[in-house]
């Protein structure tokens, strides 16, 4: 089959790059300023008594930094009544074994928290044969109070405000339902208004002189930076594929197809 893209010769093809690593190094320092900006937020001090299970017991929110001073919590979807986690929530989970390692050394630890009991949640990452802490906050306020799960009460009355805004997400939808999240809640083994209950975001948080504070959250499209398939797919000369719908499942089902 014949490509319809455009092709050139090698000079043409140098003029061009050299023009793309002039948007690319300004991309680059914007986002250096960025970086800067977002860890220069004020801290927030916690003084809620959050609850959580961990595989070592019950944990408090300043257990979770297992002794270091930075704590990265993924907020995974996983609901309590979810059969299975959420397939992009697991797709960049993917990722969080290897970076696991390196963040303890920056003193960072990495864990993803979800809503399921705990029994459900080791269930689950035995399958994926991931070893990151993951911790299940059921009982407690901590997903709701970040603004990463919400009520039944919230959705019936359109008072859902996720990614700092009421109404905005694709999820908020409660009439025409996108195809994409009718078929993520069907592999998670719930209905689409169930499945949006609980979202995906990244909140991090600081302890220091045994007070932790809250110092970031970023949600939706804010979690791009950190899904690495999305990074490597980017630089792939086909991009993303999003036109085809939802191109990606959990890594142990793609024999399935």
């Amino acid at each position: 089959m014949m490509t319809t893209h455009i092709s050139s010769t090698r000079e043409e093809w140098l003029a061009a790059r050299l023009e793309l690593l002039k948007a690319e190094k300004a991309l680059t320092r914007q986002s250096d300023e960025l970086t800067q900006q977002r860890q220069a937020l004020p801290w927030v001090r916690i003084d809620k008594a959050y609850r959580f299970e961990t595989e070592e017991g019950s944990a408090s929110l300043a257990d979770l930094f297992r002794g270091r001073s930075q704590l990265l919590v993924y907020h995974f979807m996983f609901g309590p009544d979810y059969k299975a986690g959420c397939p992009s929530c697991s797709s960049i989970a993917d990722g969080f074994n290897g970076f696991a390692v390196h963040l303890a050394n920056h003193d960072v630890t990495l864990s993803a928290v979800s809503r399921a009991p705990l029994e459900k949640l080791q269930t689950y990452k035995r399958r994926m044969g991931w070893t990151f802490p993951w911790a299940s906050s059921h009982g407690s306020d901590f997903n709701f109070d970040f603004n990463i799960s919400f009520t039944e009460e919230q959705q019936r009355e359109g008072s859902i405000e996720y990614n700092y805004e009421r109404g905005g997400h694709a999820m908020d939808a409660t009439q025409q339902v996108p195809e994409p999240v009718a078929q993520f809640a069907a592999t998670c083994g719930t209905d689409a208004a169930t499945f949006t209950r609980d979202r995906p975001g990244l909140s991090t948080f600081v302890l220091e002189d045994g007070v932790v504070y809250h110092t970031y959250s970023t949600y939706a499209r804010g979690l791009d930076g950190i899904w690495g398939m999305y990074q490597w797919l980017d630089r792939a000369p086909k991009g993303r594929n999003e036109e085809t719908g939802v191109w990606w499942k959990r890594h142990d089902e793609y024999s399935q197809r």
